[in-house]
């Protein structure tokens, strides 16, 4: 044992300030770990935010009005007229 903390105060002379040589190392892993948590952070909130807008999606105003579609295809092949048109596209709205 008395051999042993000789040497280990000679090396942190050595070493200067008593800083390990690999001080440096492990600086660069903690700004490694920095990179890989903020891309896995910017995963998960990439992966939220457009999955949030996905739902939004299916049940926001851009959806497709399959009454009004089958109203206006029936229009068009002129198997109803213009007034009826009219009565039923109103009556299909006030619905909504």
């Amino acid at each position: 044992m008395s051999t042993v903390l000789p040497l280990v105060q000679d090396r942190m002379h050595e070493w200067g300030s008593g800083m390990h040589p690999m001080t440096w190392m492990w600086g660069a892993w903690g700004f490694g770990m920095l990179v890989i948590m903020a891309i896995f952070w910017g995963l998960i909130i990439t992966g939220l935010v457009l999955g949030i807008r996905w739902l939004v999606r299916l049940d926001g105003p851009g959806r497709r009005d399959a009454a009004l579609d089958i109203l206006r295809e029936r229009y068009a092949r002129g198997e109803i007229d213009r007034e009826e048109f009219e009565s039923r596209r109103r009556d299909l709205k006030s619905r909504r």
